[in-house]
C-alpha cells in the first residue's frame, strides 16, 4: 500500500494538455408563469381568464419539458397576456364600480341638500289665513 502524499492520481493535469472551454450559447429559460396563472385562476378569476391562462402556463410548461423552446415561447407568452388581461379586470373594474358609487353618492347628498330647502318651506302668516 502506498501512502506518499499527495497522490498522483488525484493531481490536476497540467496546464498544457488541457483541452480549450467551448462557450455554448443557450437560449435563457422560458418562463411559463404558471404562479401567476393560479392566482389569477384562485382569486382573481376575471370572466375566466385565469382558467385560459392556466392552460396555456400547464401547456409552456409541457413544452419546456418534452424540449420544444419555440413552442413553449409562443404559449408562455399567450398566458402572459391572458393574465395581464385578468389582473388588469380585477383591478380596474372593482376600481372603476368604486368610482362610481363614490360619484353616486356625492350627487345623492347634494341632491338631498338641494330637497331640503323644498320641503323646509316656511309659509307666511298671511299664507296660513288664507
Amino acid at each position: 500500500m502506498d501512502t506518499s502524499y499527495p497522490r498522483e492520481d488525484y493531481l490536476p493535469a497540467p496546464a498544457h494538455k488541457r483541452e480549450p472551454s467551448r462557450t455554448v450559447l443557450v437560449s435563457p429559460p422560458t418562463r411559463d408563469h404558471l404562479i401567476w396563472s393560479l392566482f389569477n385562476t384562485v382569486y382573481m378569476n376575471f370572466c375566466c381568464l385565469g382558467f385560459v391562462a392556466l392552460a396555456f402556463s400547464v401547456k409552456a410548461r409541457d413544452r419546456k419539458v418534452a424540449g420544444d423552446v419555440e413552442a413553449a415561447r409562443r404559449f408562455s407568452s399567450k398566458a402572459k397576456c391572458y393574465n395581464a388581461l385578468a389582473t388588469a379586470g380585477s383591478v380596474v373594474l372593482p376600481l372603476l364600480l368604486a368610482a362610481l358609487v363614490i360619484t353616486g353618492v356625492i350627487h345623492l347628498s347634494k341632491l338631498a341638500q338641494e330637497s331640503v330647502g323644498f320641503f323646509t318651506y316656511q309659509f307666511s302668516p298671511s299664507d296660513e289665513d288664507k
